[in-house]
């Protein structure tokens, strides 16, 4: 039998699309004031000191990013773990969290190849501090939107540093990698969105999203520019 999309999937691959190509399109120049513009909805760009500094480090820079997709991993399986009863939310997190764990061995192999092994786990400032940000308590639902969102912004980032480090780092084969899962974790932020707005009201989804914009571009600015960091 012949399966054929549903609306739902094929505006998602639309959004997607249109945001890929988006990415695609800007140019390709580094910002000079962190303020300009921004992708999937940021209110702020990295300060453009750290892609200069992350690609002299780029050992450190893989180590921590292949614990970031390790840890995106893990919040989608958490997320399958206590929502099984939403089935969209199930298949769909499936999905990603085989892509995100694609990633991490990609990751793997990166390091390999420079002669490393995976270092220890590193403390995510970044993500720690946005985390303190989904409600505690109330409505079920209020609280899977938060989830949601913030995986969303995290992805959001991930994105737009990848896209700083496909257009800037020297090593062309690494270029062309980051140009790959920028594609994917923008695939990534419009799902989540997408998600928070199948289970909860999508205009309290999108004045949630503009709080957290606002509260993640606070975090981005109050924390120091790191070598040795993916966020």
């Amino acid at each position: 039998m012949m399966l054929f999309p549903s609306c739902a999937d094929l505006l998602r691959a639309t959004r997607v699309s249109t945001t890929i190509q988006a990415l695609q399109s800007e140019a390709p120049q580094i910002p000079s004031l962190m303020k300009e513009k921004t992708i999937l909805k940021l209110k702020l760009n990295t300060d453009p000191r750290w892609v200069d500094i992350a690609s002299k480090n780029i050992v450190d820079i893989l180590v921590d990013h292949a614990y970031c997709e390790q840890k995106a991993a893990s919040t989608g399986i958490s997320l399958i773990i206590k929502y099984p009863e939403k089935t969209r939310l199930v298949e769909e997190l499936t999905g990603l969290v085989a892509e995100e764990w694609e990633h991490f061995t990609r990751v793997l192999q990166e390091l390999r190849k420079r002669g490393h092994e995976l270092g220890r786990p590193r403390r995510d400032e970044y993500v720690v501090q946005l985390m303190t940000h989904v409600r505690k308590g109330g409505p079920r639902e209020r609280q899977l939107m938060d989830q949601l969102l913030v995986s969303a912004l995290i992805e959001a980032r991930s994105c737009e540093r990848f896209k700083l480090l496909w257009k800037h780092i020297p090593d062309p084969e690494l270029s062309q990698f980051y140009y790959e899962l920028m594609a994917s974790e923008a695939g990534h932020f419009v799902s989540y969105v997408d998600l928070a707005k199948e289970y909860c009201d999508p205009q309290e989804v999108d004045a949630r999203l503009q709080e957290l914009l606002k509260i993640e571009g606070e975090i981005v600015t109050s924390l120091p520019v790191r070598d040795d960091r993916m966020h």
